[in-house]
């Protein structure tokens, strides 16, 4: 398995490119209104507003808050970040599946996009039969999470999606288990992981040997 960085860049966020319908979509779940029937807000909210009420929401609302600033381009006091970075790893993952280890990518992006400030890193796979999961590594878990997806979705000819290789159905069934995504703190430019966790690619699809894995980093 290898792992290349193929594209770098970063952009200043401007105030036109904050879609208010952005801040409602986000929202949804932690405003007020979606406890009490799903009544979107209307009109639209600012951004600032939608910040206001995000951060209203109580202790549960706190992720759904970080999430949103990501979305908007904001730091969490509502005023505009000074940048968006972003870099696209080549991952070789092999013709069998595989759970690949990115945490040491993700702290080497971090070292150069984050240079020691606070922000928030998503990891994201352009793919629609891989995803990202936060676990443990080295220990077993890996092989487990393997062989409970195939207790979960095995790969026979169940499946309705039926091209490639036989059992291929369930690849395009498995970013609904595992996320392609996952956003995560840092603190000081710095990964805010736990003692045992690590940021891993989740590949089954044998038929696909070569992956992306996008690392946006805003803060």
């Amino acid at each position: 398995m290898s792992v290349s960085f193929e594209s770098f860049g970063t952009r200043t966020v401007s105030p036109l490119e904050v879609p208010c319908h952005a801040a409602t979509t986000v929202l949804f779940e932690s405003a007020p209104a979606a406890k009490t029937g799903g009544v979107l807000p209307t009109p639209p909210m600012s951004t600032a507003s939608a910040l206001t009420a995000s951060r209203s929401g109580g202790p549960e609302a706190t992720v759904d808050h970080l999430i949103l600033c990501l979305h908007l381009g904001v730091r969490e006091d509502g005023t505009m970040s000074d940048a968006f970075t972003t870099r696209v790893l080549n991952v070789a993952s092999g013709s069998r599946e595989r759970v690949v280890d990115l945490t040491r990518d993700c702290e080497a992006f971090l070292r150069e996009a984050a240079a020691g400030r606070d922000g928030l890193l998503n990891v994201f796979v352009p793919h629609a039969t891989a995803g990202i999961a936060i676990i443990e590594t080295g220990a077993g878990s890996d092989d487990d999470l393997l062989a409970a997806l195939h207790t979960l979705l095995p790969a026979d000819d169940r499946w309705q999606h039926r091209h490639g290789s036989p059992g291929h159905g369930r690849d395009h069934v498995l970013p609904a288990f595992v996320p392609p995504h996952a956003t995560l703190p840092v603190v000081g430019g710095s990964l805010q992981l736990g003692t045992w966790q690590s940021v891993c690619l989740v590949d089954t699809n044998i038929s696909k040997v070569n992956r992306q894995v996008r690392l946006s980093f805003l803060g």
